[in-house]
């Protein structure tokens, strides 16, 4: 017993020894490369567009159906985010198109502003197709709920979600206001129709949402919607007087959805 006890301390010893002379060689090889040895792992990459608080405008005199449709394309093409609607899915019936996965979307401006809404409301207005999405909130409330933390907000105001901490209880789901989070019912995989190999795949019994296309800012692009919007969205930082968003707030009666719950929210709306 004792010469076994004697072995294990000795192999573990041994170990231990290696790691340490390992991290000192690495060490060495970083500084002869050149690197600071007090740089942080968790910086942000060079090229990575940065804000204190990240926020969008969304313009919606510059909005028609055509624009809509390729702004939802563009965003969920570029996030694998699955179409149960489509009949050509092997299995595909009714029930199962109903469990819609969705980032961004369309609804009318009665049903994402009901307390705006007004019988004398614009025409233009009415018939308007609002894009909807995670509202980014500095006062998130599925991030309070979360029991893994799966969801949680960064320092510049994007609330994230961690595909692999979640345990698909949905709390979250039913703290959110918005309707802004999606469950994945089913397998999603077979339901993307061009998969991106750049972000990665879901799996069922996850929850997922619009994350502002973090993956995209941490590489000095602007969010996919953004991008194809023709400028219907305006996407900045809202901590910054001089940012695009900002300018457009000044200038522009904007917005918000459900200010009352006292969310917060960082997506405003030009009417």
């Amino acid at each position: 017993m004792e010469n076994t006890r004697r072995k294990f301390l000795k192999l573990t010893g041994v170990s231990v020894l290696g790691l340490s002379s390992l991290s000192v060689m690495d060490v060495l090889d970083a500084k002869k490369a050149g690197a600071a040895a007090d740089a942080d792992p968790y910086a942000y990459p060079e090229k990575a567009l940065t804000a204190q608080r990240w926020g969008m405008v969304v313009d919606t005199r510059k909005i028609d159906a055509r624009t809509t449709k390729r702004i939802i394309d563009a965003c969920h093409t570029a996030h694998n985010v699955p179409d149960f609607s489509d009949p050509n899915l092997p299995g595909f019936s009714p029930a199962n198109a109903r469990h819609t996965v969705k980032w961004i979307w369309d609804e009318t401006y009665d049903h994402v502003f009901p307390e705006k809404a007004d019988e004398f409301l614009a025409d233009r207005l009415k018939k308007l197709p609002i894009l909807t999405l995670c509202n980014q909130c500095a006062n998130p409330p599925c991030v309070r709920v979360c029991p893994t933390r799966a969801t949680f907000k960064r320092e510049d105001g994007i609330v994230m979600m961690d595909f692999h901490r979640c345990i698909g209880c949905r709390f979250c789901m039913a703290a959110c206001p918005y309707g802004s989070r999606s469950f994945n019912f089913r397998d999603p995989r077979p339901a993307i129709k061009k998969e991106n190999k750049q972000y990665p795949t879901r799996m069922k019994g996850v929850v997922e949402k619009c994350n502002f296309c973090e993956e995209r800012l941490a590489v000095g692009k602007q969010p996919a919607c953004v991008e194809v919007s023709n400028g219907a969205l305006v996407f900045g930082d809202l901590a910054d007087p001089n940012s695009e968003v900002r300018k457009l707030l000044n200038t522009n009666y904007a917005i918000r959805r459900k200010q009352s719950l006292g969310t917060n929210p960082s997506v405003y709306y030009i009417v």
